[in-house]
């Protein structure tokens, strides 16, 4: 409570202060730096001067900035200073007229000098007019930054917003993708080994696990996506055959970092999905490492079309174009992505590097 009571007297502590020292500079310590005394109506309209700042300021910064200016009145706006300045010169050339400023003022610095009336000294004015616009232009200033930082909150704010319902609606895509190919699998293997479709099972219902948890947050452990990655391979290589030449390098054990869970699913994913063939030989090449604060996986594997009329080939592409999105979305200017599906090789490679740190 202390804390919170200090933190609401800070910003009427510097309003305070500022004009404390902006009132001493101009109106005080200028005028006691000659070592003349002077008059006391002098005095007033110094202090008269310094209060119709103040109200200038206030009524500036609380009015004539939000209802004018931040209204796109931009002309009217700067014609209600223009007024008010010339009213405020205006109203301190009364002021001189009516307690004879001109000769109060000769008589402090050169009493031994007869008074003789001269013209008025349009200097005063001037430098009067620009203490004005001077006050007038700091709270313009102060209202313009404070509306430019209340905007950028909001906009901030707005498209954290965005970007979280943009995500959570990338995850519940590529959520049932992944499950609509895994069930797809485990029932080809019911028709051809009920052992493996059991082994299949039980692997998929850890990495259930997994999904129903962890994609509950934005990070996970690196080591936990890279069992669950583990595992999916294990779950995918249940239905290869021995025309599938299948070269892994997944590290047993990783060092951990901080990453969006299931965020490397897909590029695995599209492997095994368009990288087998039945009939034809193929072969898949899967590397995951941590190269300091970098993480790097590389994938190779044959380019072969699925059938569109297949569930598999129906949903090509909505796994692999959300994860590209959300690599924008969670790592903007810290991934790096190269497809390469144009080679003589016939071979679709993915290198991704995303920086963890």
């Amino acid at each position: 409570m202390p804390e919170i009571t200090i933190k609401k007297r800070m910003p009427l502590l510097i309003h305070v202060l500022g004009w404390s020292l902006f009132g001493s500079v101009i109106f005080l310590l200028t005028p006691l730096s000659s070592e003349v005394e002077r008059p006391d109506e002098f005095w007033i309209k110094q202090a008269l001067q310094f209060i119709f700042l103040v109200a200038t300021f206030y009524f500036n910064f609380f009015y004539l900035i939000p209802k004018v200016l931040f209204k796109n009145k931009n002309y009217l706006f700067l014609f209600l200073n223009f007024l008010g300045g010339l009213a405020y010169v205006g109203i301190l050339i009364l002021y001189d007229e009516w307690f004879n400023m001109q000769e109060l003022m000769h008589l402090a610095f050169r009493p031994e000098v007869p008074y003789t009336p001269r013209p008025r000294n349009l200097y005063w004015d001037i430098s009067s007019l620009l203490i004005f616009y001077m006050s007038v232009g700091i709270s313009t200033s102060i209202g313009a930054v404070q509306k430019w930082q209340s905007d950028e909150k909001i906009r901030l704010e707005l498209q954290q917003q965005q970007i979280n319902s943009e995500l959570s609606y990338l995850k519940a895509q590529i959520n049932p993708h992944f499950f609509f190919n895994t069930l797809n699998n485990i029932y080809a293997l019911t028709n051809i080994d009920v052992e493996k479709a059991k082994t299949a099972l039980l692997k998929l219902s850890r990495m259930m696990r997994y999904v129903l948890y962890e994609t509950e947050k934005n990070q996970t452990l690196l080591s936990k996506e890279n069992e669950f990655i583990k595992d999916f391979i294990e779950l995918m290589k249940l239905r290869l055959t021995n025309k599938v030449t299948l070269d892994l390098h997944i590290p047993e054990k990783i060092e951990d970092a901080e990453i969006a869970p299931m965020l490397l699913l897909p590029f695995i994913e599209n492997c095994f999905k368009h990288g087998i063939s039945s009939q034809k030989e193929s072969s898949i090449l899967i590397s995951l490492s941590k190269e300091k604060n970098y993480l790097v996986l590389h994938t190779e594997n044959t380019i072969f079309k699925s059938t569109e009329n297949t569930p598999e080939g129906s949903a090509s592409g909505i796994g692999m174009t959300n994860t590209v999105r959300r690599l924008e979305l969670l790592y903007p200017g810290k991934y790096k992505l190269d497809i390469d599906q144009e080679n003589a090789e016939n071979q679709f490679r993915i290198t991704l590097k995303i920086d963890l740190s």
